[in-house]
């Protein structure tokens, strides 16, 4: 399967990662099965899958952090296997728990990153991090002392030091209250916006929604579905029209003129299965006028990627065929 990231339905430019018949096993247990994909350098790329689908393997791979069994993989231009040091030059890695040291402030966290990466004019590039990660106030403070925001900003902002080119973000903003979230979720779009990529994996479905170009299915090591966001939900049955009345005559007259339509009395509304598009819901609008029946309210209502995951994956291993 090869998977392009776009955004606004356009190719994005040059490839960023890119992967093929990517496998791994361990003992009889196969991790890994074949997968391929692309990831589009400039773009947002989520992998998706329950526990033990293969997710964390395929990151630490494409981090030069263990070898793959079989299968080809090419991370900024650079094969994996033989180029090893120049994969890790336009890398970074910002794992499920913040890597930073609590007996440090902020401020000497970047240092002793900027240090070890040897960046030239670290004080800038330390005082520029902090500014932009809002923890100018806490730059001076142990880090044991910061909140659970504040620690996955510091964490990200240490592994921009360097600006790479490529970042995995491992589940960023497991257990962050939502206004955290949603700030952080501002900085991975800023990201972005400076031509930095992203390779995303989430337990936050709404997280892959919102960030996404591109999202990847993987169930029993193996890939399931593809595509954007809306194209993924557009897979999953329960698109539909809800209508609502203002008297219970109207509701029985629609109700007997759309067949297949669910009612609710209490409510005055009516659920009418439908694909989502302009055209299919003109015709039903003008079917309801042309019998002189008046909808108060309509409103479209799509699947979520919770229901796109509850439907693809979990099935029995046997059951589990790409598409």
């Amino acid at each position: 399967m090869d998977v392009r990231a776009v955004r606004n339905g356009a190719p994005m430019g040059k490839t960023a990662i890119a992967v093929a018949g990517l496998s791994k096993s361990y003992g009889d247990k196969v991790v890994l099965d074949g997968i391929d994909f692309e990831v589009a350098a400039g773009s947002v790329f989520s992998m998706l899958g329950p526990n033990g689908a293969g997710k964390t393997t395929t990151v630490n791979i494409l981090a030069t952090l263990m070898k793959a069994d079989a299968g080809s993989v090419r991370v900024g231009g650079h094969d994996v296997l033989t180029a090893t040091r120049q994969v890790r030059s336009v890398i970074g890695v910002t794992g499920q728990f913040a890597a930073v040291d609590e007996l440090l402030s902020g401020r000497e966290n970047l240092q002793l990153v900027a240090d070890l990466k040897r960046v030239r004019s670290s004080g800038q590039v330390v005082t520029r991090l902090l500014e932009r990660f809002d923890l100018v106030d806490a730059a001076d403070k142990l880090a044991a002392t910061y909140s659970g925001g504040m620690r996955r900003r510091l964490d990200l902002a240490m592994t921009l030091v360097g600006d790479p080119q490529i970042i995995f973000l491992d589940e960023p903003t497991t257990g962050l209250d939502p206004r955290s979230r949603r700030a952080m979720w501002g900085i991975v779009r800023e990201m972005v916006a400076d031509g930095v990529t992203i390779f995303l994996t989430t337990q936050y479905l709404d997280e892959a929604d919102q960030l996404a170009d591109q999202v990847v299915v993987l169930d029993h090591g193996r890939m399931v579905a593809a595509g954007t966001p809306a194209e993924l939900k557009r897979r999953v049955p329960g698109t539909h029209v809800r209508l609502r009345f203002d008297t219970l005559a109207a509701l029985d007259g629609a109700a007997r003129l759309l067949s297949g339509s669910v009612r609710d009395d209490q409510e005055l509304t009516l659920r009418v299965p439908s694909d989502g598009g302009s055209r299919s819901l003109r015709a039903l609008l003008e079917k309801l006028d042309e019998n002189l029946i008046n909808a108060e309210e309509f409103s479209v209502h799509t699947p979520d990627l919770d229901d796109v995951f509850l439907a693809l994956t979990g099935r029995p291993k046997v059951e589990a065929v790409a598409t």
